[in-house]
């Protein structure tokens, strides 16, 4: 799920300060520890060596995030691709790849558990 700052909706506005909320955005039930990840990534990187040998050679691990600068693409399972952009939210659930499109900073969520043994798998298979 991607949402545009311009789509979530404002529910105040006062001088200097505007709130924006988005309802729903994804379920972290029974998730345990949520870590704070900020990445920078070049264009051109692709996950989809990194994650070979994961379930389904993906990351099942789900993500909530916003980014700062820069574009992704992300690939699911059925090979849906979603793209993000620079001041999108983006909720990546269990099940995809990520392809950086252009230079990108992002800020992501994650069930600190799940995601530290997906990060583990990816720094072994840069030492192959």
């Amino acid at each position: 799920m991607r949402v545009a700052k311009d789509q979530v909706d404002v529910r105040m506005q006062i001088p200097g300060a505007t709130i924006r909320q988005r309802m729903d955005f994804g379920d972290a039930t029974g998730l345990g520890k949520i870590s704070g990840e900020y990445f920078t990534l070049a264009a051109g990187v692709d996950t989809t060596p990194l994650f070979k040998g994961l379930d389904g050679d993906l990351c099942q691990c789900p993500h909530w995030g916003f980014v700062v600068r820069g574009q992704l693409t992300t690939t699911d399972a059925s090979g849906k691709q979603e793209t993000v952009r620079a001041d999108d939210l983006f909720y990546w659930p269990p099940g995809h790849n990520v392809h950086v499109d252009a230079d990108a900073e992002i800020v992501m969520f994650s069930p600190q558990h799940q995601h530290s043994e997906v990060i583990g798998h990816m720094i072994e298979k840069t030492r192959v």
